[in-house]
């Protein structure tokens, strides 16, 4: 199983950038796809979930700002993230959950699969 993700960059406040992550290796559409970032030295957080049905959660920190979304055709799961702010910056990870139509998606729970990580940076 490989999660690619892309779209990282460098951006200043105010700005807009949209992250990717496609699947291989594994089928897609029944199970749980999230986003989560990490800050050096800190504990990698929660960001955004979408379950298998298309049911979106988010992290209060990006509510309103950040959308999530996913294309099963694709094998793909988007970030779109706005109005960015210099505390977003990380490195953003995706990740799948293990278990079909899984439980605790939305908790951050059962992600037993991560891509490698994509760096965003926002100046201010």
């Amino acid at each position: 199983v490989q999660l690619q993700a892309s779209g990282g960059g460098l951006v200043q406040a105010g700005d807009s950038l949209r992250l990717s992550c496609v699947v291989s290796g594994r089928t897609f559409r029944s199970y749980a796809m999230g986003w989560f970032r990490q800050v050096p030295g800190d504990e990698r957080e929660f960001v955004a979930a979408i379950n298998f049905s298309g049911g979106t959660y988010y992290a209060d920190s990006v509510k309103g700002r950040f959308t999530i979304s996913r294309d099963n055709a694709k094998k793909t799961v988007y970030l779109q993230m706005n109005s960015l702010k210099p505390e977003d910056t990380a490195v953003y990870y995706c990740a799948q959950q293990s278990g079909a139509y899984g439980i605790g998606w939305s908790a951050g729970r059962g992600y037993d699969y991560w891509g490698q990580g994509t760096l965003v940076t926002v100046s201010s």
